[in-house]
């Protein structure tokens, strides 16, 4: 059957796939290098807790067969060593039944992280990974063309991420349909980049063509996604400009670049004549055909919970109507913050804490904390740590699992929890007192910056957590670390 392979697509499953095989070798190196202060054996969330509450039809995982860390680390790096295989193009190596069997093999092993990793794993962009590494099994290696149905069933994914931003953002905060949001994005998001001071202070004009941009793309563009060509090309490259402007003003993990990864999937190359011709495939087999076919009704079938949310006035943001995260819904910054918080933790070797107590900040890798120290880029890296603390100064409820065992691990030097942080004051022995304080933050303007070199000011507003040591929190600390001073 001719109209079942779409040679013309070609590099854009080269790119597509490589680009989705790199970005899982970010999410496993992440996962293997923060398990265990967060989920591990003597983490914050522990997963042999949260496995014995949760059973495999909840969160189906291999960890439901045995969890030690050893393992967990062994299928975080077997992850990151297969994936890295495959985005240099081992699975062209290997028949087409094979290449497929690896890329489910890699899905499995993230959905099995996943699936154990709570809320800080309770992102939008594990299901996006998750959803879009299970399509790009099927889509065939180097002795097949790419599949119609396959490279649709992507182009599907893609809509569903832009038009289901796009209508949350337009069915939540007033200030999107006014155009007024990107007057605090920039300097209220989660992590800020590099550049995040210098979008913030762009004039207020170009923010709002920012903001009509961003109803255009996500809003309109995406049906030019299922135009005849070149409107699909067009499209996804504007979504594709779209995207690299969100990765150069913030830190949204591989989200953008995941995003981006779909979009090129989408892109007719046959029409660049500076690019080669497509190389000659193989017929494809009837069992691949009927895979696909079968792969397509089943993505149709599970397609109508996230279609259902579109059309809802009550649209959900970033949810799996499955455990296997597949076709999911998707969204983000239905509204946006006016007032930046940050959680400023700080130790002392003094007991008791008086009015006179020197404090000693700990250093955090991404958020906000020094005043002159410029914001750095860690995307397509997830500081997970990092991440919840910004919303933990929203609302304390967001942390009311987590942030106590946070704490009772500073207060034990525990190894695996400082090295996450970027600075530890207490290199010699752990604090006596730990405590929280709860400040505003905001960009400096230029001035002040070129005076001081200040990136931001901020102001006190409450404590967040009075001082508390070590016998107040014992029952949290590691157990293998207790009393160890």
């Amino acid at each position: 059957m001719d109209w079942f392979a779409a040679p013309e697509y070609w590099l854009a499953r080269e790119v597509c796939q490589s680009l989705i095989a790199a970005l899982y070798v970010i999410a496993f190196v992440a996962a293997a290098r923060q398990f265990r202060a967060l989920i591990g054996e003597h983490g914050m969330l522990p997963v042999p807790r949260h496995l014995a509450r949760a059973g495999f039809r909840r969160s189906p995982s291999l960890f439901h067969w045995r969890y030690s860390d050893r393992l967990f680390a062994g299928v975080s790096w077997t992850g990151a060593l297969l994936s890295a295989a495959l985005a240099a193009g081992a699975d062209d190596l290997v028949p087409p039944a094979a290449a497929i069997a690896l890329w489910l093999l890699l899905w499995a092993l993230y959905l099995s992280i996943v699936n154990v990793g709570q809320t800080w794993y309770a992102f939008g962009w594990e299901s996006l990974l998750l959803e879009a590494g299970f399509l790009a099994a099927f889509l065939g290696n180097g002795d097949l063309a790419p599949p119609v149905l396959g490279m649709w069933l992507l182009r599907w994914l893609l809509f569903r991420v832009e038009f289901g931003a796009g209508l949350i953002k337009w069915r939540g905060d007033a200030c999107w349909r006014e155009l007024t949001c990107l007057y605090y994005h920039h300097e209220t998001q989660p992590m800020p980049g590099p550049l995040s001071w210098f979008f913030h202070h762009l004039p207020r004009p170009l923010h709002r063509v920012e903001a009509a941009a961003n109803h255009a793309v996500q809003l309109v563009v995406p049906f030019g996604l299922f135009l005849p060509q070149p409107g699909a090309t067009v499209a996804a490259l504007l979504i594709t400009v779209t995207q690299l402007w969100l990765v150069l003003s913030g830190n949204f993990a591989w989200l953008n670049w995941l995003t981006i990864a779909l979009a090129l999937s989408a892109v007719d190359t046959t029409r660049l004549s500076a690019l080669p011709a497509p190389p000659s495939f193989g017929d494809q087999p009837l069992w691949y055909q009927g895979l696909l076919a079968a792969l397509t009704a089943l993505v149709l079938a599970l397609s109508w919970w996230p279609v259902r949310n579109l059309i809802s006035p009550r649209q959900r943001m970033n949810f799996s109507f499955n455990r296997l995260h597949l076709v999911n819904a998707y969204g983000a910054f239905g509204s946006v913050n006016r007032i930046r918080y940050e959680i400023v933790v700080e130790g002392t070797t003094e007991f008791p804490p008086d009015r006179h107590t020197r404090w000693h900040p700990y250093g955090f890798k991404g958020k906000p904390g020094e005043l002159r120290r410029m914001p750095r880029q860690f995307a397509p890296y997830h500081l997970r740590l990092d991440w919840l603390m910004w919303f933990a100064a929203i609302s304390p409820d967001y942390a009311r699992p987590w942030f106590a065992p946070f704490v009772a691990r500073l207060l034990v030097n525990d190894p695996d929890t400082l090295r996450l942080l970027r600075h530890n004051p207490f290199p010699d022995r752990p604090p006596a007192c730990v405590r929280a304080r709860l400040y505003r933050y905001r960009f400096t303007h230029p001035r002040q910056l070129r005076s001081d070199g200040a990136w931001w000011e901020r102001t006190p507003v409450r404590e967040y957590l009075p001082p508390v040591t070590i016998e107040d929190l014992a029952h949290l600390a590691p157990r293998h670390r207790r009393g160890r001073q």
